[in-house]
């Protein structure tokens, strides 16, 4: 037995001696086959696709990118310069697609060797951000920070981004400390890394020598993404007289409005271009800005610029031909200022907020001259403030009485033929009498004509009565049809009154209109009547101007506008053909006839022609030639922001409506002046007297 399992045992390890170098053979082979076959393969590659693989590890990227051209330029009626360009040498930087902050941390480094910059307003921030940026700092700042700048509590390592913003606050907390040439370094730095991916940011553009020019175009091989270029800057030759008009444009820093990127966005502008922000540099954007410029940008392997060419050189942006002669606004805003100097001097303006002229051509709605003051009634600071004419209401008081009279002629309540009134004052229950600003008794009874003449609140406040179907018994509650509001507004919109005109300056308001019903649900009766004679809602002066145009040109509500017409620019930066021309447009037709309209032109003539005491336009009755004029007196009252529980004092607010030569109107104007504290002077009389005069001599009419 023992025998047999000595052989056996033989047999076995004989057998496993044998199996085992077998085994490791098999692996052998195995292992050398492929090994054989991934030799093979990438020789086939290598033979086979060597050429291609080159080709995409040299291959380019094209990509089109766009750059500004020059705005437009604002031209006035006769061709002045209003609103032009300076161009200025600029150093640029050209931001690749991935470019790394260690990339652009070199570049500032080598700029600040050939040129100087002023330091920017650096925060810690900016400035940790540029230490970081150093090669190998921020891996050395990882190191030094505590462990839980780069652990969390369970210790799993934080994100890059967490872990950048503690190293950020680490090295601030170490504190900051740069030299002048570091601060400059830094301040690049920082415009380069704000840069949006393959846009161009201005670096310096103001008081670049040519010394700077020139050593930074020898070393543009050392400086990727720099070149040279120029800027742009908006300049006012002719002063800023209508610089609130015609709006601002904003920096490159600004750039797209918040409100409005993305629709710009689409339209194909950048972040950073620079655009109209306001008034008419905004209404007019599309032209002004022009067309881009594009070149088409080759891009290698390693992210860096390595070619440009120009596809399309750009159009410069398209230019605006005012309506306004510079010469007539400076004329006008000097009138404006001397006037209301006069009422400083009267000391009359100590809660005034300033005053207004707009001067329109009835014919056409072109604006001629717009003309404000702002006045700080705390201060008594004044500024220039053209836009007021189109985004401040007031209420104006009896110049609103030619579109109540011509209401009231279209509503047949009376007719050319049959129109006088009784002139008895007014007694309501629980209100003061009301009345005219002459004495009652002083006239029995007034015609249309009259009652503008003399400016007799009693006889639009009979008319509204009328209209409203009033049950009036002295100091008894009186009762009017409920839709007397809407009645005397509607007729007071069809003129301009109350509703925006469409003036093509972004900005406008409209007017404010006051309450119908009282607390208790009751139509305000009174307020009905102070409505008929100007003395309840508000309107913007332009309205007023539109609204005594409409009266002037025979019943047309015209749109006003600033902008003549619109020009090309030639390549040498000359004005080219015209594009566009504004012509006039009528908004609607005011449905009152002749005879009508005659009545209520009369009624201005005798305001400034007429005889007797209460003729309240007489100081412009030696203009030749002749005019019409409406003018007007409010109550109001000064609410001061800083005490707005106080009992707020009474003021008067003064206006003026006017149209000439009466046969033939060509220029119509608006004038307010808002809170004084008394009406004597005269001052927006006075006012369109100057006006008048300029405006005569300059067209030379006699």
């Amino acid at each position: 037995m023992r025998r047999i399992l000595d052989i056996l045992k033989k047999r076995t390890g004989s057998q496993a001696k044998s199996t085992i170098p077998f085994r490791l053979n098999l692996l052998f082979f195995i292992v050398f086959v492929l090994f054989a076959m991934l030799v093979a393969q990438l020789a086939y590659l290598q033979i086979v696709y060597g050429g291609k693989f080159q080709a995409e590890v040299d291959r380019t990227d094209k990509t089109v990118m766009t750059g500004s051209v020059p705005r437009g330029m604002i031209y006035d009626s006769k061709g002045r310069l209003l609103v032009g360009n300076s161009t200025a040498n600029a150093i640029t930087y050209t931001k690749s697609g991935s470019v790394k902050s260690s990339d652009i941390y070199t570049i500032a480094s080598r700029l600040t060797k050939y040129m100087k910059v002023d330091v920017d307003d650096l925060t810690d921030r900016d400035k940790a951000d540029y230490i970081l940026a150093a090669p190998n700092k921020s891996a050395q700042v990882a190191k030094q920070m505590p462990k839980s700048y780069r652990v969390d509590a369970n210790g799993d390592a934080l994100s890059s981004t967490k872990i950048y913003a503690n190293e950020v606050k680490y090295v601030q907390k170490e504190g900051v400390h740069l030299n002048d040439k570091d601060l400059q370094r830094a301040s690049l730095f920082k415009k380069m890394s704000a840069a949006y991916s393959l846009s161009t940011v201005f670096l310096k553009d103001k008081n670049l020598s040519a010394r700077e020019i020139a050593q930074v175009s020898e070393h543009l091989t050392e400086l990727p993404g720099i070149s040279i270029g120029s800027n742009w800057t908006r300049d006012y030759p002719q002063g800023k007289s209508i610089a609130s008009i015609i709006g601002g444009v904003s920096t490159e820093q600004q750039g797209i409005p918040d409100d409005e990127i993305n629709s710009m966005l689409a339209s194909g502008y950048s972040r950073n271009d620079r655009v109209g922000t306001s008034y008419l540099e905004k209404n007019y954007e599309s032209i002004l800005s022009g067309t881009k410029s594009q070149r088409q940008v080759q891009i290698g392997s390693n992210n860096q610029i390595k070619k440009s060419t120009v596809l399309y050189k750009g159009q410069k942006g398209g230019n605006l031909n005012l309506t306004i002669d510079s010469s007539f606004q400076k004329k006008v805003q000097d009138d404006l200022n001397a006037q209301y100097s006069a009422a400083k001097a009267a000391g009359i303006t100590q809660y005034s907020d300033g005053a207004y002229a707009v001067v329109l051509n009835p014919k056409t709605g072109a604006v001629l001259a717009m003309a404000g003051i702002h006045n700080d009634p705390k201060t008594g600071d004044t500024s220039e403030d053209a836009l007021g004419v189109i985004n401040r209401t007031f209420v104006m008081g009896s110049a609103v009485k030619g579109a109540t009279v011509l209401g009231a002629l279209m509503d047949g309540v009376i007719t050319p033929e049959n129109n006088s009134q009784v002139d008895n004052p007014i007694y309501l229950p629980g209100s003061p009498v009301k009345k005219s600003v002459y004495p009652p008794g002083t006239f029995s009874s007034l015609n249309a004509i009259q009652a503008l003449q003399f400016s007799s609140n009693i006889y639009m406040m009979n008319l509204a009565m009328k209209e409203g179907n009033a049950k009036y018994v002295p100091n008894e509650e009186m009762s009017m049809n409920p839709d007397i509001f809407s009645k005397l507004r509607g007729y007071f919109n069809q003129f301009g009154l109350g509703v925006k005109t469409g003036i093509d300056i972004s900005g406008e308001t409209t007017g404010i209109e006051g309450s119908t019903r009282n607390s208790d649900g009751q139509l305000k009766t009174g307020s009905a009547l102070d409505l008929s004679y100007g003395n309840y809602d508000a309107y913007t002066l332009i309205e007023m101007a539109q609204y005594i145009s409409t009266i002037a040109n025979g019943g047309y509500r015209l749109k006003p506008y600033v902008v003549q017409s619109i020009q090309k620019t030639k390549d040498d930066g000359t004005k080219g053909a015209l594009t566009s021309v504004t012509k006039p447009s009528v908004l609607n037709k005011v449905g009152f006839t002749q005879d009508e309209l005659n009545v209520v032109r009369k009624g201005m003539y005798a305001a400034v022609h007429g005889s007797g005491y209460w003729t309240t336009a007489t100081k412009l009755k030696d203009l030749s030639p002749a005019v019409a004029a409406k003018t007007g007196t409010a109550q109001s009252f000064y609410y001061n922001p800083d005490n707005p529980s106080s009992d707020p004092p009474e003021t008067i607010t003064t206006s003026l409506v006017s149209f000439g030569p009466y046969e033939d109107p060509n220029v119509a104007m608006a004038i307010v002046f808002p809170n004084l504290t008394s009406e004597n002077g005269s001052y927006p009389n006075l006012l369109a007297h100057q006006i008048y005069t300029d405006y005569y001599k300059m067209t030379g009419q006699k």
